[in-house]
């Protein structure tokens, strides 16, 4: 099969901890070709969506990634596009997902661009309140700490639009950057933030579960640093192997159907002390974490589903 990645640029794949790479590399190991597409790569002419784009190959051993030469192939030629861009989702990433509607039923989208529209990562998760931890939206300064009084004076707050744990801040009572916090991250009450209850389960880590169309992938705990509230990967957490709870799997269960209708087919679960906090559907990391814990390759079981679906697709 065909595949195209439309992602960042391939000089800032991290081999040994990147999904995306770990895709790529699943794809050659299964004998199909991958191509290589930035956003803005991305076209249409005459009402047909293209891409400027490269084959890639990828391996675990120095140089880690080849590219061939760019060459213009229409988007319905490929039997599946991996959508990897990281987040933000700002415009680009907007105009990316329209144009990608022009394919729909004709090459397997992953994930779902309707769904990558429809599903902020922060505000997504509030469709299943009942296992979110206690959450305000809201750009007033005086809504924000009159709940933050109601959770009982600590809190997170974070952007709507952060990723990798950017952004995300304790907020506390008698805490004098307390207002300069609410400030900075609502613009001064011209943009939304996220004020959720602090979970203090935060300490033995945050749960990523990665999910395919539904089902349970893995898990991995990150754990933060000490001198950190942040447990991501990417700010220093440290990852150690974990078990999806029966009580996780129920949570799983009961979100499932809507992860589907919305054709959010690989995702990302963020969990503290079993409570839902994320939803991770642009670029969800972490599978090569979980695959050296399991003793298996999990992206070659992605990279199968895709086959199946690609086929069913076309």
């Amino acid at each position: 099969m065909r595949f195209l990645f439309v992602m960042d640029p391939m000089d800032r794949i991290l081999p040994d901890k990147d999904t995306t790479f770990a895709f790529q590399r699943a794809a050659g190991q299964r004998n199909h070709e991958s191509f290589h597409a930035l956003v803005n790569e991305v076209f249409v002419r005459e009402g047909r969506a293209f891409a400027q784009c490269r084959t890639v190959s990828v391996s675990d051993d120095a140089p880690h990634v080849t590219q061939g030469t760019t060459t213009t192939l229409a988007l319905e030629d490929f039997d599946a596009i991996f959508i990897r861009k990281d987040p933000p989702f700002d415009a680009a990433y907007l105009y990316l997902t329209h144009i990608l509607e022009l394919v729909r039923g004709k090459t397997l989208l992953f994930n779902d661009p309707r769904g990558l529209r429809d599903a902020n990562e922060k505000l997504y998760a509030l469709h299943f309140s009942k296992w979110t931890p206690r959450t305000l939206v809201s750009s007033s300064s005086d809504v924000l700490f009159a709940f933050l009084k109601d959770i009982g004076g600590k809190g997170v707050i974070k952007p709507l639009d952060g990723a990798g744990g950017s952004g995300v801040m304790m907020l506390a009572e008698g805490d004098q950057n307390m207002r300069a916090i609410v400030e900075t991250l609502t613009l001064e009450g011209r943009r939304l933030a996220m004020l959720q209850e602090y979970l203090p389960a935060v300490r033995k880590g945050d749960k990523r579960v990665l999910l395919l169309d539904g089902n349970v992938l893995g898990g991995i705990n990150r754990v933060p640093r000490a001198d950190d509230l942040r447990s991501n990967i990417h700010v220093g957490g440290s990852v150690e192997p974990t078990e999806v709870t029966a009580e996780e799997r129920v949570l799983i269960e009961d979100i499932a159907p809507r992860l589907r209708a919305d054709g959010l087919f690989f995702v990302g679960l963020d969990l503290i002390g079993g409570k839902l906090t994320e939803v991770n559907v642009t670029s969800p990391t972490g599978i090569q974490e979980m695959s050296r814990f399991a003793n298996r390759d999990l992206a070659v079981e992605v990279i199968a589903w895709v086959e199946t679906k690609a086929k069913a697709t076309r």
